[in-house]
Protein backbone atom coordinates (compact mmCIF):
# COMPACT_ATOMS: atom_id res chain seq x y z
CA UNK A 1 0.00 0.00 0.00
CA UNK A 2 1.45 3.45 -1.10
CA UNK A 3 1.24 6.36 0.68
CA UNK A 4 2.67 10.03 0.86
CA UNK A 5 3.94 10.93 4.09
CA UNK A 6 7.05 12.59 2.29
CA UNK A 7 8.66 13.12 -0.80
CA UNK A 8 11.04 9.80 -0.40
CA UNK A 9 7.46 8.07 -0.76
CA UNK A 10 7.19 9.20 -4.52
CA UNK A 11 10.26 8.93 -7.16
CA UNK A 12 11.01 11.71 -9.41
CA UNK A 13 9.25 9.86 -12.42
CA UNK A 14 6.28 9.02 -10.14
CA UNK A 15 6.19 13.12 -9.34
CA UNK A 16 6.38 14.10 -12.77
CA UNK A 17 3.84 11.74 -13.52
CA UNK A 18 1.68 13.65 -10.82
CA UNK A 19 2.41 16.48 -13.09
CA UNK A 20 1.27 15.28 -16.31
CA UNK A 21 -1.78 13.97 -15.07
CA UNK A 22 -2.07 18.27 -12.51
CA UNK A 23 -1.58 19.59 -15.79
CA UNK A 24 -4.05 17.24 -17.61
CA UNK A 25 -7.00 17.99 -15.11
CA UNK A 26 -6.18 21.28 -14.97
CA UNK A 27 -7.21 22.15 -18.56
CA UNK A 28 -10.18 20.11 -18.56
CA UNK A 29 -11.14 21.93 -15.46
CA UNK A 30 -10.56 25.16 -17.55
CA UNK A 31 -12.78 23.61 -19.83
CA UNK A 32 -15.78 23.19 -17.00
CA UNK A 33 -15.00 19.27 -17.65
CA UNK A 34 -15.30 17.20 -14.28
CA UNK A 35 -14.24 13.57 -15.32
CA UNK A 36 -15.46 11.16 -13.14
CA UNK A 37 -12.12 9.13 -12.70
CA UNK A 38 -12.36 8.03 -9.38
CA UNK A 39 -16.31 7.38 -8.74
CA UNK A 40 -17.40 5.98 -5.81
CA UNK A 41 -13.96 6.49 -4.03
CA UNK A 42 -14.15 8.21 -0.49
CA UNK A 43 -11.55 10.20 1.48
CA UNK A 44 -11.49 10.88 4.85
CA UNK A 45 -10.33 14.21 6.08
CA UNK A 46 -8.68 14.17 9.87
CA UNK A 47 -7.55 17.87 10.58
CA UNK A 48 -5.32 18.85 14.30
CA UNK A 49 -4.97 21.82 12.65
CA UNK A 50 -6.71 25.11 10.64
CA UNK A 51 -6.75 24.46 6.88
CA UNK A 52 -7.93 26.06 3.96
CA UNK A 53 -5.89 25.47 0.72
CA UNK A 54 -5.10 21.62 1.70
CA UNK A 55 -8.96 20.88 2.99
CA UNK A 56 -10.93 22.85 0.42
CA UNK A 57 -8.47 21.17 -2.63
CA UNK A 58 -9.29 17.62 -1.29
CA UNK A 59 -12.68 17.95 -0.65
CA UNK A 60 -13.05 19.61 -4.68
CA UNK A 61 -10.99 17.86 -5.65
CA UNK A 62 -12.25 14.31 -4.85
CA UNK A 63 -15.91 15.47 -6.03
CA UNK A 64 -14.63 16.89 -9.30
CA UNK A 65 -13.61 13.26 -9.78
CA UNK A 66 -16.72 11.69 -8.79
CA UNK A 67 -15.45 10.50 -5.76
CA UNK A 68 -17.10 12.05 -1.90
CA UNK A 69 -15.50 12.90 1.21
CA UNK A 70 -16.07 12.63 4.65
CA UNK A 71 -14.36 15.79 7.27
CA UNK A 72 -14.00 13.88 10.39
CA UNK A 73 -14.27 16.37 13.59
CA UNK A 74 -14.16 15.89 17.45
CA UNK A 75 -16.64 13.93 17.88
CA UNK A 76 -14.91 10.35 16.32
CA UNK A 77 -12.72 10.99 19.14
CA UNK A 78 -9.37 10.81 17.33
CA UNK A 79 -6.61 10.46 19.67
CA UNK A 80 -8.53 10.11 22.99
CA UNK A 81 -11.17 7.25 23.52
CA UNK A 82 -9.20 4.26 21.51
CA UNK A 83 -5.60 3.88 20.51
CA UNK A 84 -4.67 5.09 17.03
CA UNK A 85 -3.93 2.13 16.33
CA UNK A 86 -7.15 0.83 16.30
CA UNK A 87 -8.58 4.17 15.03
CA UNK A 88 -6.39 3.28 11.72
CA UNK A 89 -7.48 0.38 11.45
CA UNK A 90 -11.41 0.72 11.78
CA UNK A 91 -10.92 4.17 9.62
CA UNK A 92 -8.80 2.27 7.04
CA UNK A 93 -11.36 -0.22 6.39
CA UNK A 94 -14.28 2.06 5.70
CA UNK A 95 -12.90 4.86 3.57
CA UNK A 96 -9.71 4.40 0.42
CA UNK A 97 -8.00 7.65 1.94
CA UNK A 98 -6.89 9.65 4.80
CA UNK A 99 -5.96 13.15 4.27
CA UNK A 100 -4.15 13.74 7.92
CA UNK A 101 -2.99 17.15 8.90
CA UNK A 102 -1.47 16.50 12.41
CA UNK A 103 -0.01 18.26 15.11
CA UNK A 104 3.45 15.57 15.15
CA UNK A 105 4.57 13.88 12.84
CA UNK A 106 4.34 10.33 14.23
CA UNK A 107 0.55 10.74 14.17
CA UNK A 108 0.60 10.53 10.17
CA UNK A 109 3.05 7.89 10.37
CA UNK A 110 1.23 5.34 13.04
CA UNK A 111 -1.85 5.91 10.35
CA UNK A 112 0.29 4.84 7.56
CA UNK A 113 1.11 1.87 9.25
CA UNK A 114 -1.99 0.63 10.51
CA UNK A 115 -4.99 1.55 7.96
CA UNK A 116 -6.15 -0.40 5.06
CA UNK A 117 -5.57 2.67 2.78
CA UNK A 118 -3.49 5.07 1.62
CA UNK A 119 -2.76 7.75 3.90
CA UNK A 120 -1.56 11.34 2.47
CA UNK A 121 0.40 14.00 5.08
CA UNK A 122 -1.68 17.14 4.70
CA UNK A 123 0.68 18.86 6.87
CA UNK A 124 2.99 17.60 9.91
CA UNK A 125 5.88 19.37 12.10
CA UNK A 126 8.16 17.87 9.29
CA UNK A 127 6.86 17.95 6.17
CA UNK A 128 4.43 19.14 4.00
CA UNK A 129 4.45 16.89 0.42
CA UNK A 130 1.57 18.64 -1.27
CA UNK A 131 2.58 21.93 -0.81
CA UNK A 132 6.02 21.64 -2.03
CA UNK A 133 4.98 19.30 -5.42
CA UNK A 134 1.97 22.12 -5.71
CA UNK A 135 4.80 24.61 -5.67
CA UNK A 136 7.41 22.96 -8.04
CA UNK A 137 4.38 22.48 -10.37
CA UNK A 138 3.90 26.29 -10.43
CA UNK A 139 7.38 26.71 -10.86
CA UNK A 140 7.59 24.74 -13.57
CA UNK A 141 4.18 26.06 -15.36
CA UNK A 142 5.92 29.46 -15.22
CA UNK A 143 9.10 28.93 -16.47
CA UNK A 144 8.45 25.85 -18.73
CA UNK A 145 11.33 23.05 -16.90
CA UNK A 146 12.95 22.85 -13.40
CA UNK A 147 16.56 21.71 -13.86
CA UNK A 148 19.38 23.77 -13.43
CA UNK A 149 17.10 26.92 -11.62
CA UNK A 150 17.45 28.33 -8.26
CA UNK A 151 14.78 28.09 -5.74
CA UNK A 152 15.66 30.45 -2.84
CA UNK A 153 13.89 30.35 0.65
CA UNK A 154 14.02 33.32 2.91
CA UNK A 155 12.79 32.55 6.62
CA UNK A 156 12.71 29.61 8.54
CA UNK A 157 13.48 26.25 7.89
CA UNK A 158 10.33 24.82 8.63
CA UNK A 159 8.45 21.85 7.49
CA UNK A 160 7.72 23.45 4.15
CA UNK A 161 11.22 24.70 3.86
CA UNK A 162 12.22 21.25 4.12
CA UNK A 163 9.80 19.46 1.73
CA UNK A 164 10.88 21.96 -1.02
CA UNK A 165 14.30 20.78 -0.55
CA UNK A 166 13.35 17.36 -1.20
CA UNK A 167 11.16 18.34 -3.98
CA UNK A 168 13.97 20.46 -5.38
CA UNK A 169 16.40 17.73 -5.37
CA UNK A 170 14.62 14.80 -7.05
CA UNK A 171 13.89 17.64 -9.85
CA UNK A 172 16.94 18.99 -10.63
CA UNK A 173 16.40 22.73 -8.97
CA UNK A 174 19.26 24.20 -6.72
CA UNK A 175 18.04 25.24 -3.44
CA UNK A 176 19.10 28.49 -1.05
CA UNK A 177 17.68 28.20 2.02
CA UNK A 178 18.69 31.18 3.97
CA UNK A 179 17.85 31.65 7.54
CA UNK A 180 19.27 33.19 10.69
CA UNK A 181 21.67 31.18 12.72
CA UNK A 182 19.43 28.91 14.51
CA UNK A 183 16.77 27.95 12.66
CA UNK A 184 18.25 26.10 9.85
CA UNK A 185 17.13 23.09 7.88
CA UNK A 186 17.20 19.98 9.99
CA UNK A 187 20.58 18.44 10.09
CA UNK A 188 19.57 14.87 9.77
CA UNK A 189 16.95 15.41 7.22
CA UNK A 190 19.90 17.75 5.23
CA UNK A 191 21.88 14.67 5.23
CA UNK A 192 19.47 12.21 4.39
CA UNK A 193 18.57 14.43 1.25
CA UNK A 194 21.73 14.72 -0.02
CA UNK A 195 22.44 11.00 0.50
CA UNK A 196 19.36 9.94 -2.02
CA UNK A 197 20.76 13.04 -4.21
CA UNK A 198 24.11 13.00 -4.20
CA UNK A 199 23.93 15.51 -6.94
CA UNK A 200 21.78 17.94 -5.51
CA UNK A 201 23.15 21.81 -4.69
CA UNK A 202 21.82 22.84 -1.36
CA UNK A 203 23.41 26.18 -0.25
CA UNK A 204 22.65 27.50 3.21
CA UNK A 205 22.87 31.23 3.62
CA UNK A 206 22.94 33.83 6.19
CA UNK A 207 22.46 36.83 3.35
CA UNK A 208 19.50 37.36 2.21
CA UNK A 209 20.37 40.00 -0.43
CA UNK A 210 23.36 37.61 -1.71
CA UNK A 211 20.66 34.14 -1.53
CA UNK A 212 18.41 36.04 -4.31
CA UNK A 213 20.85 36.48 -6.75
CA UNK A 214 20.35 33.55 -8.89
CA UNK A 215 16.64 32.79 -7.53
CA UNK A 216 13.58 32.13 -10.42
CA UNK A 217 11.65 32.17 -7.03
CA UNK A 218 12.07 34.00 -3.57
CA UNK A 219 9.65 31.73 -1.16
CA UNK A 220 8.74 32.75 1.86
CA UNK A 221 6.59 31.82 4.77
CA UNK A 222 5.19 33.37 8.36
CA UNK A 223 8.14 33.54 10.88
CA UNK A 224 5.64 31.44 13.61
CA UNK A 225 4.00 28.41 12.20
CA UNK A 226 0.85 26.91 13.89
CA UNK A 227 2.22 25.86 17.81
CA UNK A 228 5.07 28.41 17.47
CA UNK A 229 2.60 31.39 18.59
CA UNK A 230 3.80 31.65 21.71
CA UNK A 231 7.65 32.35 20.18
CA UNK A 232 6.18 34.85 18.21
CA UNK A 233 8.06 38.09 19.98
CA UNK A 234 10.97 36.48 19.83
CA UNK A 235 10.84 35.31 15.95
CA UNK A 236 9.90 38.75 14.78
CA UNK A 237 13.45 39.94 16.62
CA UNK A 238 15.40 37.09 15.15
CA UNK A 239 14.08 37.66 11.80
CA UNK A 240 13.44 40.69 11.44
CA UNK A 241 16.22 41.34 8.70
CA UNK A 242 15.01 38.40 6.37
CA UNK A 243 11.65 40.00 5.45
CA UNK A 244 11.00 39.90 1.62
CA UNK A 245 10.82 43.53 0.33
CA UNK A 246 11.42 45.19 -2.86
CA UNK A 247 14.77 45.93 -1.97
CA UNK A 248 15.27 42.57 -1.39
CA UNK A 249 13.50 41.37 -4.74
CA UNK A 250 15.66 44.30 -6.76
CA UNK A 251 18.67 42.15 -6.29
CA UNK A 252 17.00 39.09 -7.61
CA UNK A 253 16.81 38.48 -11.23
CA UNK A 254 14.16 40.44 -13.51
CA UNK A 255 11.83 37.57 -14.52
CA UNK A 256 11.80 36.10 -10.31
CA UNK A 257 8.66 35.34 -8.94
CA UNK A 258 7.55 35.78 -5.48
CA UNK A 259 6.03 32.67 -3.54
CA UNK A 260 4.18 31.88 -0.48
CA UNK A 261 2.39 28.98 1.32
CA UNK A 262 -0.08 31.15 3.18
CA UNK A 263 -1.66 32.46 5.08
CA UNK A 264 0.95 35.50 5.39
CA UNK A 265 1.33 37.72 8.15
CA UNK A 266 1.73 40.66 5.70
CA UNK A 267 4.25 43.18 7.40
CA UNK A 268 6.64 40.90 8.96
CA UNK A 269 7.93 38.27 6.46
CA UNK A 270 6.43 40.01 3.85
CA UNK A 271 5.79 43.64 2.34
CA UNK A 272 2.16 44.13 0.78
CA UNK A 273 3.49 45.68 -2.22
CA UNK A 274 6.11 42.34 -3.12
CA UNK A 275 2.77 39.94 -2.34
CA UNK A 276 0.35 42.31 -4.23
CA UNK A 277 3.17 43.29 -7.14
CA UNK A 278 3.40 42.04 -10.23
CA UNK A 279 6.14 39.27 -9.12
CA UNK A 280 3.55 37.47 -6.86
CA UNK A 281 2.23 33.93 -8.11
CA UNK A 282 0.94 33.32 -4.23
CA UNK A 283 -2.95 32.84 -5.75
CA UNK A 284 -1.51 30.90 -8.55
CA UNK A 285 0.04 28.90 -6.08
CA UNK A 286 -3.40 28.35 -4.16
CA UNK A 287 -5.24 27.34 -6.47
CA UNK A 288 -2.34 24.78 -8.52
CA UNK A 289 -3.11 23.12 -5.15
CA UNK A 290 -6.85 22.43 -6.42
CA UNK A 291 -5.12 20.59 -9.55
CA UNK A 292 -1.95 18.71 -7.70
CA UNK A 293 -3.96 17.35 -5.43
CA UNK A 294 -6.45 15.72 -8.07
CA UNK A 295 -3.28 14.90 -9.63
CA UNK A 296 -1.96 12.74 -6.66
CA UNK A 297 -5.36 11.60 -5.85
CA UNK A 298 -5.69 10.24 -9.45
CA UNK A 299 -1.96 8.54 -9.41
CA UNK A 300 -2.32 7.05 -6.11
CA UNK A 301 -5.76 5.57 -6.73
CA UNK A 302 -5.34 4.09 -10.27
CA UNK A 303 -2.16 4.64 -11.15
CA UNK A 304 0.93 3.72 -8.40
CA UNK A 305 2.61 0.55 -7.58
CA UNK A 306 2.79 -1.27 -4.17
CA UNK A 307 6.43 -1.08 -3.97
CA UNK A 308 7.67 2.65 -2.85
CA UNK A 309 10.67 4.27 -4.81
CA UNK A 310 14.14 3.15 -3.75
CA UNK A 311 16.60 5.33 -2.97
Amino acid sequence: MRHLITLDDISPTEINRVFELSAELKIKFGQGIREPLLPGRILALLFEKQSLRTRVSFEAGIAHMGGNSILLGEDVGFGSRESIEDFARVLGGMVDVIVARAKIHATVEALANHADCHVINGLTDRAHPCQALADLYTIRERFGKLDGKTLTWIGDGNNVATSLARACSCLGMKFVCCTPTGYELDPQVVAGITQRSPSFELIQSRDPQDAVREAVAVYTDVWASMGQEGEQEKRRGDFAEFQVNQKLMANAPGNAIFMHCLPARRGEEVTNDVIDGPQSIVLQQASNRLHVQKGILAWLLQESHDEPPQP
